[in-house]
């Protein structure tokens, strides 16, 4: 259940880039955790109002989840990946960009009428 969310204050880009972008990240994010994409979902949010060190430049805050536990070694590996496909694809300076990680408890994931726990 890998979770890759991205909201950014960029305005939209062509439909196609985003796609594009999410589609990179689903599969770099099963890759990173080693899971099934058929599993994973992304999502991406443009236009927000957003500040960052007090400045409307262009930033990214970006969600990712999933059931288990990640280890240092990945989420910095992911963080690494992640800001560069951001930066590349969207133009946000990777120093722009926040990523939060959680660690999601099975039983708090519902998904096809049950949970995962």
């Amino acid at each position: 259940m890998p979770l890759i969310k991205v909201k950014s204050s960029v305005s939209a880009p062509d439909r196609t880039i985003v796609e594009s972008l999410l589609k990179n990240l689903s599969t770099k994010l099963a890759k990173h955790l080693g899971k099934p994409e058929s599993y994973v979902m992304t999502a991406f949010e443009s236009d927000i109002p957003m500040t960052f060190a007090g400045t409307f430049d262009p930033v990214c805050y970006v969600e990712i989840k999933s059931i288990g536990k990640m280890t240092s070694a990945q989420t910095n590996a992911m963080s690494k990946d992640f800001c560069q496909q951001i930066q590349e694809t969207l133009g946000v300076s990777a120093n722009r960009i926040y990523i939060e990680f959680a660690d999601a408890q099975g039983y708090l994931w519902g998904w096809n009428s049950s949970t995962f726990g």
